[in-house]
């Protein structure tokens, strides 16, 4: 991670790879991404903040926030265009794939599509004799190992088995036994393979947007989900570290408690860590996670940063988060590891939530931002005025949403009550309508003391509730919001260069 000064104020959009447009049915790390780069450093935007990259469940509407693996990369932002640039597609092959542009994301049409050119791409890379790209392959599998090879596998025994989760797999393999799994491999050496390919493709054209936009004074803001999903290579390969009984199934699972999102809190299913046994490896796998974590990204959100001063502990047994208890977190001691091995912390901590004082003083022992969201900042809770401005400090990111908020527009029409819109007339002394909230809400956010002030995407161009990319604690119509080719203008481009020059946050290139 080669992470910028960022004590210096600047501004960034969040904007997730899968929003992209893209003729293939989902944003992905083609010229589409690279023009983004291109438009976010013409409007003086250093950051570009995304979700996280890690391979997704299967579906319709597939969360980044659940995912098979900690260290792998999701394939389906693969580019089949910087393929067929390198040869290993036909380019006038490609338009027969192509699905309508619109503003969702149809995942389902595009891995069925991209399955297909994949697997047509490395029957080529099988086929050529390039012996440079062979030889970065390789050295990719041998430097990766110590996650690569668990994931392959464990791709190729979830087809093998139906999609079944690992702890209904034959116990030979839900166990791991080695002659069982050295059998397998032998068997089904192609397919292993192949994951091994795809994943040193993903990890090949992401270091090559990031150069790029690095070069151009952009720099990207990364996501960490603090919990893996319990289907995933990480508690099948390590479950001495989470609370599972000896049948593989959750004894204690992850969530949170009621809250503004949900009054039921949010059940979120992935069994939590057991930081006795964590501990005692030094924190082993968490520190191999960050560190490849910090190969993608210059800034890394530590998402749930609360758990780690303490946890939302829910019975498996339990249907809804209501009757969690809250249990203890490493605390400091992690952090603390976490500066040996590193050195500098280049973390963010989203500390929103039911932070109790021991986040905060964990996030400020170590000088990590924290999150500001403005919309909270117009309720009649006391809770609701550390989102107000004047109660700001510099260290701190703030947005008028995230992705887990409504747009703007749509906050102020659909959550947003008559009382909340008295309060923001009275604290920014104008008359504040559907029409113009965002734009009043997004000055705000870049006039404030915060080192760096974040937009969403939507939120610039206006969008209204249609737009959201997530509901917490909702399974349905999430993630699919994307950008169409005509939405960002010049006139956009000219007011957030204008935004950055008025507020001060215009970011310099350091040679």
């Amino acid at each position: 991670m080669t992470t910028p000064q960022i004590n210096e104020r600047s501004a960034g959009i969040l904007l997730h790879i899968t929003s992209l447009p893209s003729p293939f049915g989902m944003g992905d790390l083609g010229e589409e991404a690279y023009k983004f780069a291109r438009f976010l450093a013409k409007s003086n935007q250093k950051w570009w903040q995304i979700l996280p990259l890690n391979p997704t469940d299967h579906g319709e509407f597939p969360s980044p926030y659940s995912s098979n693996s900690s260290m792998a990369g999701n394939t389906m932002l693969i580019s089949a265009e910087l393929l067929a640039d390198e040869g290993l597609l036909d380019i006038l092959d490609l338009p027969k794939y192509y699905l309508p542009v619109t503003s969702k994301a149809n995942f389902n049409e595009a891995r069925k599509l991209k399955e297909v050119l994949f697997e047509k791409a490395y029957q080529n890379f099988l086929k050529e004799d390039h012996f440079v790209r062979e030889q970065e392959y390789e050295q990719f599998c041998k430097q990766e190992h110590y996650w690569l090879h668990d994931y392959a596998i464990y791709v190729s025994l979830k087809h093998e088995f139906n999609g079944f989760s690992w702890h209904h797999w034959p116990e030979e393999y839900k166990l791991r036994n080695n002659k069982s799994l050295e059998k397998f491999l032998a068997q089904h050496k192609k397919d292993i393979d192949k994951t091994k390919w795809l994943q040193w493709v993903f990890f090949r054209q992401w270091k090559n947007l990031r150069t790029y936009c690095n070069k151009i004074n952009v720099h990207f803001f990364g996501d960490l989900p603090f919990y893996v999903s319990h289907d995933s290579v990480d508690v099948w390969a390590n479950p001495e570290i989470f609370s599972l009984d000896k049948n593989g199934d959750s004894i204690f699972i992850a969530g949170c408690p009621p809250d503004y999102f949900s009054e039921d809190g949010q059940r979120w299913g992935m069994p939590v860590f057991r930081w006795d046994v964590l501990k005692k490896q030094n924190y082993d796998w968490w520190i191999k996670r960050l560190a490849k974590n910090m190969e993608l990204y210059d800034l890394l959100r530590l998402d749930h940063f609360m758990a780690f001063s303490r946890y939302w502990n829910i019975d498996a047994s339990e249907e809804t988060a209501k009757n969690g208890t809250w249990v203890p977190g490493p605390g400091e001691d992690f952090f603390n590891k976490l500066k040996v091995a590193f050195g500098s912390l280049p973390f963010v901590a989203e500390d929103l939530g039911d932070c109790d004082e021991n986040v905060y003083k964990i996030r400020d022992s170590f000088g990590l931002p924290g999150m500001k969201i403005l919309q909270f900042g117009f309720g009649s809770s006391e809770a609701d005025a550390i989102h107000k401005p004047h109660n700001y400090g510099y260290n701190f990111i703030v947005y008028a949403g995230n992705h887990d908020n409504n747009t703007t527009r749509g906050w102020y029409s659909k959550e947003a009550g008559k009382h909340d819109h008295k309060r923001l007339k009275k604290y920014t002394g104008i008359r504040v309508t559907e029409k113009n909230v965002a734009e009043v809400l997004g000055k705000m956010v870049y006039a404030s003391v915060c080192k760096i002030a974040i937009l969403t995407m939507q939120d610039i161009l206006n969008l209204d509730e249609t737009f959201r990319m997530n509901t917490p604690g909702t399974m349905e119509n999430n993630w699919t919001w994307r950008l169409e080719n005509d939405q960002i203008t010049k006139s956009v481009q000219r007011k957030l260069k204008a935004w950055t020059k008025l507020y001060d946050r215009i970011s310099v290139l350091k040679k």
